[in-house]
């Protein structure tokens, strides 16, 4: 693997999306992950992972942590430069797990969609 994996962890969820947005400005990264975690600092967590070439990823996490510290508190923030070819797994399961979370919150909203109609119809009759 000659790219970087970047991880930026923020306290709370806005300050992680003022910290996503800026890192994705400012280079070319692939975001590979996110994850909520409770209990950090005594309150929630958010840990994104971003992945791509050494110098991108550097300069994404730079940028990401100096605008999530403007927001709110950036936690910690770390580059893995050439990580070990078994890191590779870890970030497929860090795709994976997105992706499902995604396709989760997609049948929800049917769901919920479909039972609003339902609703709706009952009431009408």
């Amino acid at each position: 693997m000659q790219k970087a994996i970047g991880l930026i962890e923020a306290m709370g969820l806005s300050t992680a999306v003022a910290a996503l947005d800026a890192a994705s400005k400012a280079a070319d990264v692939t975001l590979v992950g996110v994850e909520k975690v409770i209990g950090v600092a005594q309150g929630v967590g958010v840990n994104i992972q971003m992945a791509g070439e050494v110098a991108a990823v550097k300069s994404a996490v730079d940028a990401g942590v100096e605008a999530g510290n403007r927001v709110g508190k950036i936690i910690s923030s770390h580059v893995i430069p050439r990580p070990h070819d078994e890191i590779d797994k870890l970030l497929k399961k860090f795709s994976d797990n997105m992706k499902e979370n995604q396709e989760t919150k997609e049948n929800n909203k049917k769901k919920d969609s479909a039972k609003m109609k339902n609703k709706k119809s009952d009431k009408e009759e």
